[in-house]
């Protein structure tokens, strides 16, 4: 980050080649929160290319929404913590198999959200085949901090086997109406720009794109 007052004098330039300077032989990989020409301009002349974007999306929560229609055999409950952990751990690992992060998360890493004062499991929507969980809503509230408070689709996963279904529009919707019930007016959330399946359910569920996250990254030599 650089002050406003002291851009364009190469400060941005000199600090990572100075992360660079290293003698790391792991990757580097940076940040630049909007998609922006100066932050693109700044990576190539310090060697970085693009390699991640990231969308988020918006839409207000005023107006009717749709019930939701589960696929024959679904049904829907919510999250109950210490009993269904262990299996959510194994769905979210089979529905982001190919994420950079979602994908790997640990029973701990699940506890350490369940302790947060946001984590709420009457947001925290289960959809069940045959005992079995198939594909899941986890929404999140954020609250004040001088702002208006905004309901968030932290994550939607739908099992392999269930996907092309119907199952993943149906969870968004009974997450968004739980939202709303809340009393929140807008909903926000976050994909890769290369999901084009996930783009498509959120824009036919009323989300457009706000703003964009990019990273870039450097490879070692």
């Amino acid at each position: 980050m650089v002050h406003p007052a002291y851009r364009r004098h190469g400060l941005g330039l000199a600090l990572a080649r100075e992360v660079l300077a290293g003698e790391s032989a792991l990757p580097v990989r940076i940040w630049a929160h909007g998609d922006l020409p100066a932050a693109a301009r700044l990576a190539a002349r310090a060697g970085f290319i693009r390699t991640r974007g990231l969308w988020q999306m918006r839409r207000p929560l005023g107006g009717a929404l749709a019930e939701p229609r589960l696929p024959p055999g679904i049904s829907l409950r919510t999250f109950i913590p210490g009993q269904d952990d262990d299996d959510w751990i194994v769905l979210n690992a089979r529905a982001f198999a190919g994420h950079p992060e979602q994908g790997k998360w640990t029973r701990a890493d699940l506890q350490h959200r369940e302790a947060e004062p946001w984590f709420d499991p009457d947001g925290f929507f289960l959809a069940v085949r045959d005992g079995h969980l198939a594909g899941f809503h986890w929404t999140k509230i954020h609250e004040g901090g001088g702002s208006e408070p905004v309901g968030e689709v932290y994550v939607l996963g739908v099992d392999p086997a269930e996907q092309g279904g119907g199952l993943g529009k149906a969870l968004a919707l009974a997450g968004l109406r739980y939202l709303q019930g809340r009393g929140l007016p807008a909903v926000m959330l976050y994909t890769e720009e290369d999901n084009a399946a996930a783009i498509r359910l959120y824009v036919s569920l009323g989300f457009a794109r706000s703003s964009t996250d990019v990273m870039y990254t450097h490879e070692p030599l």
